[in-house]
């Protein structure tokens, strides 16, 4: 009753790195979060508890080497037991996801075969649909200078501004003694798109979980306007695309 339809699925990915990466990711903000399983993709829509940030993941059937699905499925599944499960899988592995009986069977196959089970969890919300988004202001660069950048931020205040302006894209946090700033500017390394001059402040502890996403692509896209949502994309090409809306943090001046 819980997985929808009752087809064969058979999944085998021969770098489990994608699918372990972004649980791990994904487990820091969700609890548990509904799969869909479709013959393109495996997708997953969620929000975190407090409303503040939505993750959107999408794992290409083109990054597996053996893709069987009969037809359309929905499972909701507790990330942090998957989470345990997708830790043991060692980056040589083969990782297989296979439906039976309202279970998920993860099995792991290297110098041995290990196989878990996972039940398959009533999950009563509606599902989540990704909300319509313009920005002012799209930044490419490398994910590994976001990183630097929110831990730099991190050492002063809980919260930072983006800020965009002629081909500049600043990171600023600001504490009760100290400050931080970092300027990127417009050049090989970074591409800034800017239409109007933007400045957003967003929470440093929900930036820390998303710039996870580095570990799965060497760059990322960065998408603001002026006091509204922000949205992280993170991609690995015909593989999969791992992406993050949060809200704007408004303070009363």
């Amino acid at each position: 009753m819980v997985a929808d339809g009752g087809g064969k699925m058979k999944l085998t990915l021969a770098e489990p790195k994608y699918l372990k990466e972004s649980v791990m990711i994904i487990s820091e903000l969700v609890n548990e979060a509904r799969f869909k399983i479709t013959k393109e993709a495996i997708e997953l829509v969620a929000m975190d508890p407090a409303n503040v940030a939505m993750v959107i993941f999408k794992l290409l059937s083109s990054s597996f080497v053996e893709y069987t699905v009969d037809q359309d499925v929905n499972i909701a599944i507790n990330l942090g037991n998957l989470k345990l499960i997708m830790r043991r899988a060692k980056p040589q592995d083969t990782l297989t996801l296979e439906l039976e009986q309202n279970k998920l069977r993860v099995v792991l196959k290297g110098g041995s075969t290990r196989t878990f089970s996972l039940p398959i969890i009533d999950l009563e919300e509606k599902e989540q649909r990704v909300p319509e988004l313009k920005f002012a202001c799209t930044i490419g660069l490398a994910s590994s200078m976001l990183s630097d950048a929110i831990e730099d931020a991190d050492i002063v205040g809980e919260s930072v501004a983006f800020q965009c302006d002629k081909g500049t894209f600043t990171v600023e946090a600001a504490g009760e003694l100290s400050n931080a700033r970092i300027e990127m500017k417009e050049g090989k390394e970074v591409k800034v798109k800017c239409l109007e001059v933007s400045k957003a402040k967003y929470s440093i502890e929900y930036l820390k979980k998303m710039m996870n996403g580095a570990k799965l692509s060497d760059t990322v896209e960065i998408h603001f306007s002026a006091d509204y949502p922000l949205k992280l994309d993170y991609k690995a090409v015909d593989r999969m695309l791992l992406s993050f809306i949060l809200a704007p943090r408004v303070e009363n001046e």
